[in-house]
């Protein structure tokens, strides 16, 4: 067995009303992945399918469905899957690297980002979201390296999975399953099993199972972070650590929690949240969820690393969107390395075009002192430009769709300027 990666993984939150203002739910996620990997922002329309029809993932191939919902993703560009997106219904996820007392397993089959997108894909509601994700768990399971390299980087997963009106916290240990409904106004996920006695719905032999590895007497109250991994959950909200310096954030806003004091959280690099190092901090999504239907969503990406630097983008579904050239990856077919067996064997140049000019641009935030504040000024009006125009649109409850079809690619355009 190739050795085992230190735990680090991403954060993932939400806040629902009250704890959330103006009626609405914010959803945030920092992709934490390593640091020279090119993350990408897609689009992938509704599309419906033959009978029998199968779906190729990242490593399997798995049944595909009759009909597919419009997603838009943020994922590393080397696989099939997604880190976190959201589809044209207002469904949200993100999902986390967790560890625990259960053997993870090497053997290729559904990597959680695959679960993410397959949950967008199939789901017009955050709980029949956490249904698609169980049902494929059980039946594919979850594994494979989740990094493009010879080194093994395996683990299990938890999600968080939000729509317009709720939010649920699902958890995984091999096929094993728990989950939460969020109450309270927030919640977040780190790299560690969270859900402790508050079980809204969980795999059937979920305890038996615990049981029979005596990780649980049956005699006391079943906790499920603390019986299938070492977190001392007396103790998750008061030790430092990311989960628990998310936690306070998010406790630090509540009532007032908007889309830019997600931006805020998800930049903060005090708490670790906004990591740097050889594991960053390599894309970012907030997604305002008003709870009245006929409101559009709207959901940021940022396509590059380091959200203190990088401009939040908006997104909004209407018909006739086409493919989001300027944050898509370069595609290699049946070449790519990812793809041959043995896997790996080399890394392409996966960088999109916004990912190159930000990347000159970074290095001259970081080094020519009167340039860079500029750039960052610059880039830090186009984004309040954008917030501002989207409040606007959310406040009227006026949508052009001919105006905000190439919403997001425009505001790519205009970052590119600045960079130019």
């Amino acid at each position: 067995m190739l050795p085992q990666m230190p735990p680090r993984s991403c954060d993932t939150f939400v806040a629902l009303p009250p704890a959330a203002a103006a009626g609405r739910v914010i959803f945030g996620k920092n992709s934490d992945r390593p640091a020279d990997e090119v993350q990408e922002v897609v689009y992938f329309p509704a599309a419906a399918y033959p009978p029998g029809a199968a779906l190729e993932c990242t490593y399997i191939t798995i049944e595909q469905v009759e009909q597919t919902h419009a997603v838009v993703l943020s994922r590393p560009s080397w696989l099939w899957g997604a880190e976190m997106g959201a589809n044209e219904h207002g469904v949200c996820i993100g999902n986390e690297a967790v560890w625990g007392r259960e053997e993870i397993c090497e053997d290729e089959a559904l990597l959680g980002m695959d679960l993410v997108r397959l949950g967008l894909e199939r789901a017009d509601t955050a709980e029949k979201a956490l249904a698609v994700i169980v049902d494929l768990l059980e039946k594919y399971g979850q594994g494979g390296n989740c990094m493009e390299s010879h080194m093994a980087f395996t683990y299990y997963n938890s999600f968080l999975i939000a729509d317009r009106k709720e939010a649920w916290v699902l958890e995984t240990s091999g096929k094993y399953w728990a989950a939460e409904k969020v109450e309270g106004g927030v919640r977040n996920i780190s790299n560690q099993l969270s859900i402790t006695t508050k079980i809204d719905k969980g795999h059937p032999e979920l305890k038996e199972y615990a049981k029979s590895k005596g990780w649980w007497d049956g005699e006391k109250e079943f906790d499920f972070a603390a019986t299938y991994s070492y977190v001392n959950t007396a103790r998750m909200t008061t030790s430092r650590g990311r989960y628990c310096e998310g936690y306070k954030l998010l406790n630090k806003h509540k009532g007032s929690i908007t889309c830019e004091t997600m931006m805020e959280i998800l930049r903060d690099k005090e708490s670790g949240i906004n990591m740097e190092g050889g594991f960053m901090t390599t894309g970012s999504m907030v997604s305002i969820l008003p709870q009245q239907p006929n409101m559009p969503c709207v959901h940021f990406f940022t396509g590059t690393p380091d959200p203190a630097r990088s401009v939040f983008k908006p997104f909004i579904f209407v018909p006739s969107i086409t493919q989001l050239l300027k944050t898509s990856s370069p595609t290699f077919g049946h070449d790519d390395p990812v793809k041959k067996q043995p896997r790996f064997q080399n890394k392409p140049d996966r960088r999109h075009e916004l990912y190159k000019k930000h990347e000159s641009a970074a290095v001259v935030m970081e080094t020519v002192q009167d340039q860079g504040k500029k750039l960052l000024k610059d880039i830090q009006e186009l984004e309040k430009q954008k917030i501002s125009e989207m409040e606007s649109i959310l406040q009227n409850g006026c949508l052009d769709t001919n105006q905000v079809v190439n919403l997001f690619p425009q505001c790519v355009e205009e970052e590119l300027k600045i960079y130019s």
